[in-house]
């Protein structure tokens, strides 16, 4: 029998999982997340139900399990959704060039998010979903979780373990 493709997790699942934490222990509204990540409701529906089928959701979809979320991003993140710099181009920093990571490794080597509207030049990392950009720049917290998620995907040693030091801190 087929594994159904419908409980694949997507990168997008990582953003709404992070909004999630983001929006704190007042839960939160499906309207709401989407607005604010710049999704369609059908995918926030979608990427809360693969969230909950994998266990990343407990009591009934409204709750984080954060240890487990954090041992994803430990173990899984850069493996199931791996990035490699790009070319230099206009956008948002992100990874060790974003805070909280800025302060503590100094670089000449910016990476960003592609974003026209964006204020750095650097090197290039996909988001995990398109409308990264849009969002972080909604949610300063927000910013931070993802930039250090891609960390985590495109950091060198000092800046992976640094980024996981801060993650644990924050989520667990």
């Amino acid at each position: 029998m087929k594994r159904s493709s419908l409980h694949q997790m997507k990168p997008q699942d990582i953003v709404v999982l992070a909004k999630v934490i983001c929006m704190g222990n007042d839960g939160y509204v499906q309207m709401a997340l989407a607005e604010t990540l710049y999704m369609s409701q059908s995918e926030i529906s979608s990427s809360l139900k693969r969230s909950s089928f994998s266990g990343l959701l407990i009591n009934k979809g409204q709750e984080v399990e954060r240890k487990l979320f954090f041992d994803f991003i430990q173990f899984g993140l850069g493996v199931v959704f791996p990035e490699h710099p790009g070319a230099i181009i206009r956008g948002t920093v992100t990874a060790h060039s974003a805070p909280p990571l800025d302060l503590e490794f100094i670089s000449d080597e910016k990476y960003v998010w592609p974003y026209a509207q964006g204020q750095s030049r650097g090197q290039s990392i996909t988001p995990l979903y398109p409308t990264v950009p849009q969002a972080a720049k909604l949610d300063a917290n927000l910013h931070e979780l993802l930039a250090l998620f891609d960390a985590v995907r495109v950091g060198r040693a000092r800046e992976k373990n640094r980024a996981l030091e801060i993650l644990e801190q924050r989520l667990c």
